[in-house]
């Protein structure tokens, strides 16, 4: 432990020792703009750094860098701007601005902000074997000039409306609200950026019941807080299609079952006086109904409630259509296979008694003619 902490006060008195031998002239810092700056997409911007104390900087060697020592955006050694070296994504569009640099002072300006220049600046300054940082954050900042509203036609799953808008850097914050100002929950959001790096963004909100109010989509970069917005209002007039689908449905399942109701009253009056009776035509009509009823709601139900395509898929609308499409079909399918085992059933029923009835009359008749020889009829063994 004794020689541990001899061995920290030897260091500390080194140390001491050590600035003191060090010129004056070489103790400085570097301060600049504190916090990120926010830079305005295709503008121009300005940089500043200086040392501190203020003393004169033009011996100095000055470098602004992003990510790497040895590329920098702008280099000043030996009184003399050293345009060879700048990296080339800034060649021709930076320049240091020098006028206080008497005091220590010095401005990078950065012509025709992009994308690519989001991100930390280092500003460096240099003498002799001493040096010291100061590290800029820049944000570029970028509003889309256009929201767009679309509404798809709708379909079976409700109304699909649609908000587009493009240009916007960094990503903006989406959300639907209503005329109340309340937020509304989006069905999906989705984002992509373009070759210029810049997002472009679509949400969709699902309506599912009728809705006479307005929408409004609204965009906002988290940065700056502006905002874009439009709205649309939503009438009734566009959930009709839902109405007259359901009808279609509705009358398609009336006419299977008043098909077999029909079936079953032709065959009670028929049969009135045969072994079928109205009592067994009408349970057994009933049980062909109630059958075909259920397994029309289990397919339909199975479609509607399964996951296929999500409504952020291109191939939603398409896969809804899809869906409408073989609901009708599987539907007028139902239909017409259940008037055609009704109608097989009761009119095989009815064939099937006529027949019974002649083998009835036939084997009576032939053990009959067979009594005379002794034989009984098999009814009597």
């Amino acid at each position: 432990m004794v020689s541990k902490g001899l061995c920290f006060y030897g260091h500390c008195i080194v140390m001491f020792l050590l600035q003191m031998i060090t010129p004056s002239s070489e103790k400085f810092t570097v301060t600049g703009l504190e916090g990120p700056v926010l830079a305005p997409l295709g503008e121009n911007l300005e940089l500043s750094c200086q040392v501190s104390p203020s003393q004169h900087a033009q011996h100095m060697e000055i470098r602004w860098f992003r990510y790497h020592y040895t590329q920098p955006v702008y280099l000043y050694r030996d009184g003399k701007d050293m345009y060879g070296e700048t990296i080339s994504q800034y060649v021709e569009r930076t320049e240091l601005l020098k006028d206080d640099i008497g005091e220590g002072r010095v401005t990078l300006r950065i012509f025709n902000v992009t994308i690519d220049d989001d991100g930390p600046f280092h500003c460096v300054f240099k003498h002799r074997n001493f040096y010291e940082e100061h590290v800029t954050e820049v944000r570029v900042t970028a509003v889309g000039l256009q929201v767009q509203i679309h509404v798809h036609p709708p379909n079976t799953k409700g109304l699909i409306v649609e908000c587009n808008s493009g240009g916007w850097f960094p990503q903006p914050l989406m959300e639907w609200k209503d005329s109340r100002g309340e937020v509304i929950p989006a069905a999906s959001k989705s984002h992509s950026q373009d070759e210029g790096k810049l997002f472009n963004v679509k949400m969709i909100l699902l309506i599912n019941d009728s809705f006479s109010q307005r929408v409004i989509c609204c965009l906002q970069n988290p940065l700056t807080g502006q905002k874009q917005r439009t709205s649309i209002s939503i009438s009734d007039e566009f959930f009709s299609w839902n109405r007259k689908w359901k009808m279609i449905l509705s009358m398609i399942l009336f006419v299977m079952l008043f098909s077999i109701l029909v079936s079953s009253c032709q065959t009670h009056i028929r049969n009135q006086s045969g072994f079928c009776t109205w009592t067994s035509s009408f349970s057994i009509s009933i049980s062909i109904m109630i059958l075909s009823v259920l397994i029309v709601i289990g397919v339909l139900v199975w479609l509607y409630k399964k996951e296929r395509v999500p409504i952020s898929d291109a191939h939603f609308e398409l896969d809804t259509l899809w869906l409408e499409d073989i609901s009708v079909i599987l539907c007028a399918l139902m239909v017409s296979a259940t008037m055609l085992i009704s109608y097989v059933y009761f009119k095989l029923k009815g064939l099937l008694t006529v027949v019974l009835g002649f083998v009835s009359d036939s084997f009576d008749s032939y053990w009959d003619t067979l009594t005379p020889t002794g034989l009984s009829h098999p009814a009597l063994t």
